[in-house]
């Protein structure tokens, strides 16, 4: 399945682990070398009054994403506390 990178911002993060929905999609590391995606940056989402935000950026390694659908993407990581 070919997609662009920009539609995983339209997708829900779900946490295999908990069943949590995470972030949105905020950026994306890869290697500059290869285009090889290295890991999907999450933001926190989470806002206080809706202006400053209450967490940090979850990072998930490519390795662990483990289903990418059409409205989903699935992931398996253990804590949500990985931060960069």
């Amino acid at each position: 399945m070919l997609f662009k990178i920009s539609d995983l911002g339209l997708r829900d993060i779900v946490n295999l682990v908990d069943g949590a929905k995470l972030g949105p999609v905020k950026d994306v590391h890869f290697d500059p070398e290869t285009g090889q995606v290295l890991s999907l940056v999450l933001s926190s989402g989470r806002k206080y009054f809706g202006l400053l935000s209450a967490g940090s950026d979850v990072v998930v390694p490519w390795e662990k994403i483990k289903k990418i659908g059409i409205d989903t993407v699935l992931v398996e990581i253990e804590s949500a506390a990985k931060t960069l």
